[in-house]
C-alpha cells in the first residue's frame, strides 16, 4: 500500500469517526482538546501499524495522543437524503 492509498484510507476513517462523534457527543466531550487522535483499524493491519508509528512519533515529540481502536467499518449505505431538487 503506497502513501497515497494510506492517506485516502485515513481520510475515510477520519470522516467516519467525525460522524460517529456527531452521533455520540459524550465521547467528543471526553477528549482532551489538545489531543491528537490516531485511528487504529483492527480490520486493516497495515494501516493500523502505519498509524501506530505515526502516533508513537507524535508522543516522542511530546504531543498528547489518544488511540481509537476501530473494530469494523460497515459497508457504505445509500444516501439518506429525500426530496432533493437542483435549481
Amino acid at each position: 500500500m503506497n502513501s497515497n492509498q494510506m492517506a485516502m484510507r485515513n481520510l475515510e476513517l477520519s470522516t467516519e469517526f467525525s460522524r460517529y462523534l456527531f452521533e455520540h457527543p459524550e465521547i467528543e466531550a471526553s477528549l482532551a482538546p489538545d489531543a491528537e487522535i490516531v485511528l487504529l483499524p483492527e480490520f486493516d493491519p497495515k494501516l493500523r501499524k502505519h498509524n501506530e508509528g505515526i502516533g508513537r512519533q507524535m508522543e516522542a515529540n511530546g504531543e498528547r495522543v489518544v488511540y481509537v481502536r476501530v473494530g469494523q467499518l460497515r459497508s457504505r449505505s445509500l444516501s439518506r437524503l429525500e426530496d432533493v431538487a437542483m435549481t
